[in-house]
C-alpha cells in the first residue's frame, strides 16, 4: 500500500535520510549525508519548512519530494527539489496552493525516465548546468591575469567584511538566471554555519582602492574521507560588471586553485549555468576545467 504523507520537522529526517541517500548519496560528486547536518541546514535563513512529503511502501519510506518555495524571492516561483522515485508526482499542485505562479525542477541530463516525467506534465527546458572539474595538481601560473588588482582575505569573524561580499554577491548576480537578493544573513549562515563546507577561505579584488570581486574556496571533509578523494570547491566568485573582462576574473580563480592545491587538494571542482550572462562557462574553460556532468532545469505555469 503506497501512502504519501506530509514531513515532520523535527521527526522525519532520518525517513527522509533514508531515501536522499539511497538516490543522490551513491552519487559521485555527492557524499551521503547525515540528520545532524541536514538540521544544519534546516536552520538556513531561506529554509523551506512546509511542502515536503514522504512516500511509503508498507510503512517504509521509499520516495521524497519537497515542493519549496523560498520565502526571501518576491517572484512567485516554487521549485520541486530532492526528488526521488516516487510512483506519483504530489509536488505540482501544492505549490500552486502555497501561492506560487511557476514549478521549476532540475534533474542530471541522462535521467530520461523523470526528464520524461517533467515533459508529460507540461515542464518545459528554460536552462542547463555544467558540473566542472580540474586537476590542479599541475597547475599553470603563467595564464594572462591583471597584475594591478590586489586580493585581500575576508575576515569572516568581522561583520564589516561579510556585509561587504553580501553587497558584491547582489550587484554581481542581480542579471543571473533565478536571482532573488540574498539577506545578510544568508551571508552570514554560509559563512559561519554551512554544514557541508566547514573549511572556508574568501578573498576580495580590490583595484584602486574599490572592492571589484571576490572568490570564496572551501573543502567538504566528510564527502573526501566518503570518497577517499583530494577535492576542493570554488563555492563562488563574483566580479562587478564594469569590470570584466579586465583578467580579475583569471586572477582570482588563479588564486583560488593555487590556495586548494596548497591545502593538499588534487581536485577541483565549481558549478555554473551554461547560458550564464557574463559568459563564466569561458573563464573556467580559460583556466583548464572541463564538464564532468550536465544538468537541466524544467519550469511550468501553475497558476
Amino acid at each position: 500500500m503506497l501512502k504519501v504523507r506530509r514531513f515532520v520537522l523535527g521527526m522525519d529526517e532520518a525517513d527522509w535520510l533514508k531515501v536522499w541517500n539511497a538516490v543522490f548519496g551513491v552519487r559521485w560528486d555527492l557524499a551521503p549525508m547525515t540528520v545532524e547536518e541536514m538540521r544544519l541546514m534546516e536552520k538556513s535563513p531561506d529554509f523551506d519548512s512546509g511542502g515536503r512529503f514522504v512516500a511509503e511502501v508498507d510503512g517504509q519510506p521509499v520516495g521524497i519530494v519537497h515542493a519549496y518555495v523560498d520565502k526571501l524571492r518576491e517572484e512567485k516561483k516554487g521549485f520541486v527539489r530532492n526528488f526521488g522515485v516516487v510512483p506519483e508526482f504530489r509536488g505540482q499542485g501544492k505549490l500552486k496552493n502555497r501561492g506560487m505562479k511557476v514549478a521549476q525542477s532540475s534533474a542530471d541530463s541522462d535521467q530520461e525516465d523523470i526528464l520524461r516525467l517533467w515533459e508529460s506534465l507540461g515542464f518545459k527546458l528554460v536552462r542547463r548546468f555544467s558540473l566542472m572539474t580540474r586537476d590542479i595538481v599541475g597547475l599553470q601560473s603563467d595564464i594572462e591575469k591583471n597584475m594591478e588588482v590586489v586580493l585581500k582575505p575576508l575576515r569572516r569573524d568581522a561583520d564589516e567584511d561579510l556585509e561587504m561580499l553580501n553587497r558584491l554577491d547582489n550587484e554581481c548576480f542581480k542579471e543571473h538566471f533565478n536571482w532573488r537578493r540574498s539577506p545578510l544573513e544568508r551571508t552570514v549562515y554560509l559563512l559561519r554555519e554551512d554544514p557541508f563546507f566547514k573549511v572556508q577561505e574568501w578573498f576580495f579584488a580590490i583595484l584602486n582602492g574599490k572592492h571589484v570581486g571576490y572568490i570564496g574556496i572551501g573543502i567538504d571533509e566528510s564527502y573526501n574521507a566518503e570518497k577517499n578523494a583530494k577535492c576542493g570547491w570554488v563555492l563562488d566568485i563574483g566580479v562587478l560588471k564594469s569590470y570584466r573582462n579586465t583578467g580579475i576574473g583569471t586572477k582570482l580563480m588563479l588564486h583560488g586553485m593555487n590556495l586548494l592545491k596548497a591545502k593538499g587538494m588534487t581536485v577541483a571542482m565549481l558549478g555554473v549555468d551554461d547560458w550564464n550572462v557574463t559568459k563564466a562557462m569561458r573563464l573556467y574553460e580559460k583556466v583548464g576545467f572541463k564538464v564532468a556532468r550536465k544538468e537541466v532545469a524544467y519550469e511550468k505555469n501553475i497558476e
